[in-house]
């Protein structure tokens, strides 16, 4: 994973890089290989911003958030970025293990054949009896 960190109007410190680190290796789960992790923080009417951007072969991702100070945008900007990852790995699992025959068209013509066969059976009946 290669990491990318800017700041604008902010001062670079030791320690807001070392928290930047910290909730980069976060994403080392969800991703493995080749990824592209590009931080921007920066300060804007008392607003402290946090911009994050995971870039990979098949994938990008981005998320930005505000708070009133440094640490908590952070925090923030990686709760979205976490949500983003786990929805998108539950939309591909989904898609993955869903049924064939659990699809609205399948469940639509499965109806429609269940309806003729009673239609056929009542009619069956009326005609024996």
């Amino acid at each position: 994973m290669r990491l990318k960190i800017s700041f604008k109007h902010l001062e670079h410190t030791p320690a807001l890089d070392q928290r930047i680190k910290e909730k980069s290796e976060k994403f080392e789960k969800y991703f493995q290989g080749n990824t592209n992790v590009q931080w921007f923080c920066w300060v804007h009417n008392e607003e402290h911003w946090a911009e994050i951007k995971v870039n990979g072969p098949k994938f990008t991702f981005f998320a930005k958030a505000s708070a009133d100070n440094m640490y908590k945008s952070l925090d923030l900007v990686v709760e979205k970025m976490e949500r983003q990852i786990e929805k998108q790995k539950d939309v591909k699992r989904n898609k993955m293990h869903s049924h064939p025959y659990q699809t609205p068209k399948y469940m639509e013509l499965e109806g429609r054949i269940k309806d003729e066969e009673e239609q056929y059976y009542k009619e069956y009946e009326e005609k024996s009896a």
